[in-house]
């Protein structure tokens, strides 16, 4: 194997990481954050710990499956840590690492914006309805 110059393993790294190129893993990383139930789910951990049930509460629409299937998706990816305590019945809480912790900030800014900014897009929709029709 030939010896890559410093500039060659920057490019190479540079072309690694790059979140346009599909087979990246930051690409796949951007899309398990972009699904509406990560987003949810993270917003609402980062007011702290809470419980399976708690969470099935909170977020609405939730199905059973798609919360665990989320929930273990983002511990695999070290985003929330999952505690069990012995119990009866057992007693399993979910919080953000700190990792979880630096992304909790974006997500809940693009549902906060989501929130202030519905309107403007429902009027928006409306009137490229009406001009399209």
């Amino acid at each position: 194997m030939a010896t890559m110059t410093a500039g060659q393993r920057r490019e190479k790294a540079r072309v690694e990481y790059d979140a346009f190129i599909r087979a990246c893993p930051t690409n796949q990383l951007l899309d398990r954050l972009s699904d509406k139930w990560v987003s949810l789910v993270v917003a609402a951990l980062s007011r702290g710990p809470m419980r399976y049930s708690d969470l099935s509460r909170k977020i609405a629409g939730v199905s059973p499956k798609m919360l665990t299937q989320t929930l273990r998706a983002l511990e695999r990816d070290g985003i929330l840590s999952r505690t069990v305590t012995p119990s009866v019945p057992v007693r399993v809480d979910y919080e953000l690492t700190e990792l979880g912790g630096s992304l909790a900030g974006l997500l809940t800014a693009v549902k906060t914006w989501a929130e202030t900014h519905i309107e403007e897009v429902h009027e928006a929709r409306e009137r490229y309805d009406a001009e399209t029709a």
